[in-house]
């Protein structure tokens, strides 16, 4: 009599009958790595529109800038004679000064204030939904509106009330002083940028278990230390990416500057922006051009600084 192998046991069998199904899981896999044509119908008009709007006059901004090109006529190729003399251009060097020196001094500003309020308002105390909206409002107003009016105080108001009590450094207009001009665009600049930051920062303390300041006051933890060894390190990442935010906003600072002082007096407030800005219409377009690129450049780096400080950390907003 013949045995007979059982057909699970039979060599080739079990095989055989997981080639079908490995073969329909495979095409299973492959059709859902399929990418859906509604993919394509969003980013390649995106990604078009940002080629033909932004790369490409970058791209050919660039070019210029190793030119003598006026911004219109002819031109003939330089090399990098327009950075050696960016160089060695101390107006250029003094916007850069300046520019640098007021993100650092508003970032602290902005980020001391907003932080403060942020607690003031995450406790208990009365009004606080109203004064959250009020404090909101500068985020809604355009920052040339506000420069203007701040113009108008620094001005008029400010110097009268300084007179009115004798306080003669103020009698005059700040905005005409070359040692505290920049202070008033530090302060418009700040007002207008702290309710963001102090969102930011909101939503960060609302993030922090009320347990653990409880626990800390059960065993006597002053309120600075609760502040200093509790609430900052659990915000840190918030603080991060204020900062880094705040920075990066502060180095385009255009609007505020125009309105309030246009640079002056002399070039002591002209910002990076500005002095781009102007030799576009100065007939410096080249030498402007390759300003850009330097100043594009720098805020690569701070980008990359950004990536650098903030990897590894999970922030949730």
């Amino acid at each position: 009599m013949t045995s007979q192998l059982p057909l699970a046991a039979a060599p080739g069998v079990a095989d055989a009958q997981r080639t079908p199904l490995a073969a329909s899981d495979q095409r299973r896999r492959a059709g859902s790595r399929r990418v859906d044509l509604a993919y394509y119908v969003f980013l390649v008009p995106a990604l078009a529109a940002f080629t033909l709007f932004v790369v490409a006059p970058a791209v050919v901004g660039i070019f210029y800038s190793f030119t003598d090109y006026a911004g219109f006529g002819t031109w003939s190729f330089l090399g990098l004679s327009n950075y050696q003399a960016l160089l060695a251009d101390p107006e250029v060097r003094g916007s850069y000064a300046f520019t640098l020196g007021f993100a650092v001094v508003t970032v602290v500003l902005a980020q001391v204030v907003a932080l403060a309020l942020a607690i003031a308002l995450t406790s208990r105390i009365r009004f606080a939904t109203g004064l959250r909206t009020i404090f909101v409002l500068p985020l809604v107003l355009s920052g040339i509106v506000v420069a203007y009016v701040f113009s108008y105080l620094f001005s008029n108001t400010l110097p009268a009330a300084a007179a009115a009590v004798g306080f003669a450094p103020l009698e005059q207009s700040i905005l005409g002083n070359p040692d505290l001009a920049w202070l008033s665009i530090v302060v418009v600049s700040a007002w207008q940028t702290i309710p963001g930051a102090m969102l930011v920062y909101t939503a960060g303390l609302s993030a922090v278990p009320a347990d653990v300041y409880e626990a800390s006051s059960i065993d006597g933890a002053s309120t600075w230390r609760q502040f200093r060894s509790i609430t900052l390190p659990l915000i840190a990442g918030f603080v991060l990416i204020n900062t880094v935010l705040g920075v990066k906003g502060y180095l385009g600072a255009y609007d505020v500057i125009v309105g309030l002082t246009n640079g002056g007096p002399g070039t002591e407030t002209r910002s990076v922006a500005m002095t781009i800005f102007s030799g576009f219409t100065g007939g410096d377009f080249a030498y402007q051009m390759g300003n850009a690129t330097v100043f594009f450049v720098v805020t690569v780096l701070i980008s990359v600084v950004q990536l650098l400080l903030t990897r590894g950390r999970a922030i949730r907003l």
